[in-house]
């Protein structure tokens, strides 16, 4: 599994990456994509013939018997006619059928290169490449599957062209700053939501095999639930296990997953707005969740930066790497806030205790929540527009709100219930401060560009040993 089969049969090792040659997928590709679909259907025949129709008679149907083959045809179908090249300054890909589709995706406008490796990849020593262009969330390019070896130098040779480097430039190092440990990302799970339900599932299942009487009445419910709550938490803590965040010239580099991981990048200047998120349960223990918006869009009818894409950058973190996180991203200082006047209990009885918002010269905060409290931080470069909202209970009590919208739907910054004349006077001073910031950082208003990135890798760099040592202190004070 050392070399990528050819297009014209022969093996193509990955040092000739470059040569401009039309190249296959790795040829167990079928076997990794039709793998799931496979497993599923074979439990969907086992079931039908385990157990009677409603119409009478158990045993396979002949429409069964097809489903299998099919799967397994269109997987090696889609093998047979994909194909892909590096030629210079742009990656093509060239897939389909019927309908023949041909991608060529600019090496200046990568925006970022992931590595995928499901369970049935990693066993079999594969791994997917996902490339990602400046102004778009989603995927551009998917070359599934590469060797690993493949995989991994075609990124590196890909992010080298990016920045104008010879191909053959090694990925750049990368220093790691904060690994989730695993006990405190199983306990983070368990006192989420979901493991709430979990747990209220398996203590109502204990409760009734106490009831002879009672156990008839819920069993089916009650297993059902389970079928449900536990597939969902062991899906939560295998996708984040082993949640790593280092720090590289490039952004800033997740690596995650149990039985398949998952190696992705985010760009910082491509980040709108980052969330702190406090659940109820999390909030004793200092705990919180650290979530960006990177703007883009998806599909060709919707102009640029008019969507987003939600991604962890940490899915639990103590205080210390939370703050580190903050400053890495967006600064080292948050600005302070203020409550909003206490006639607002009246509007927001419920969300009160947690209204809170600020500003300074370059970032805006908003706080809300009820159980759960959520900070958004919105950089004032990044903003798209500033909204005044004045409703029927806001005008009776002579209050309004003013929303910081950044790139993307629901991407915003809240000063919630403000004083009616605060928030007038927000709305000019916001739209100021925001076109300053833009001509101070002009790169941080689009798609990211020098002055960003160089910033982003100064910061990283810089950081990257406080970070370390943070986490030294954060170990010493567990042990003690």
């Amino acid at each position: 599994m050392n070399e990528m089969t050819g297009v014209a049969g022969g093996p193509v090792s990955p040092s000739r990456l470059t040569d401009g040659r039309w190249s296959r997928l790795h040829p167990l590709s079928p076997v990794v994509r039709s793998g799931r679909a496979v497993l599923a259907l074979v439990v969907a025949l086992g079931a039908t013939a385990s157990f009677p129709g409603s119409g009478g008679g158990g045993g396979l149907r002949w429409i069964d018997l097809v489903i299998l083959p099919v799967v397994v045809v269109a997987a090696v179908v889609n093998w047979l006619v994909t194909r892909w090249k590096l030629d210079g300054p742009t990656l093509r890909i060239e897939t389909g059928l019927l309908r023949r589709e041909s991608l060529q995706l600019p090496v200046a406008r990568i925006q970022g290169v992931d590595l995928v490796r499901p369970f049935l990849a990693r066993a079999l020593g594969l791994a997917e490449l996902r490339v990602r262009l400046a102004g778009s969330s989603h995927d551009d390019g998917r070359l599934a599957y590469l060797t690993e070896g493949a995989a991994t130098e075609l990124r590196a040779r890909l992010l080298a062209a990016h920045h104008g480097l010879d191909p053959a430039t090694p990925e750049p190092a990368e220093q790691v700053m904060i690994v989730v440990q695993t006990g405190r990302l199983i306990a983070s799970v368990a006192l989420s939501a979901s493991g709430l339900a979990c747990a209220a599932v398996l203590v109502g299942v204990a409760l009734a095999t106490l009831s002879p009487v009672g156990l008839p009445a819920v069993a089916g419910t009650l297993v059902w639930s389970a079928v449900v709550c536990v597939p969902l938490i062991w899906r939560q803590v295998s996708a984040q296990y082993g949640f790593t965040v280092a720090a590289s010239p490039d952004g800033i580099r997740i690596r995650r997953g149990l039985l398949g991981t998952v190696a992705e990048t985010i760009p910082v200047a491509r980040v709108q707005a980052v969330h702190k998120v406090e659940p109820l349960l999390w909030r004793p223990l200092g705990w919180c969740r650290l979530e960006v918006d990177i703007a883009g869009t998806h599909g060709h009818d919707k102009a640029e930066g008019t969507a987003r894409e939600r991604k962890s950058l940490v899915p639990v973190a103590s205080p210390g790497q939370a703050d580190f996180l903050l400053g890495l991203v967006i600064g080292p200082t948050l600005p302070m806030t203020t409550r909003p006047p206490r006639r607002a209990f009246w509007k927001a009885p419920l969300s009160y205790h947690f209204l809170a918002a600020g500003y300074d010269e370059t970032l805006a905060v908003g706080v809300t929540g009820r159980l759960r409290r959520q900070t958004t931080v919105v950089p004032l470069a990044k903003a798209q527009s500033i909204r005044f909202v004045q409703g029927p209970v806001q005008r009776r009590l002579a209050l309004g709100t003013v929303h910081l919208d950044a790139a993307g739907r629901r991407v915003r910054a809240e000063f919630r219930d403000r004083a009616d004349a605060e928030a007038s006077g927000l709305v000019s001073e916001l739209a100021t401060l925001s076109r300053r910031a833009r001509l101070r950082f002009p790169a941080a208003g689009g798609a990211g560009g020098p002055v960003a990135a160089r910033d982003g890798v100064r910061a990283a760099s810089d950081g990257a040993q406080a970070a370390s040592d943070g986490s030294a202190v954060e170990a010493a004070q567990s042990e003690a």
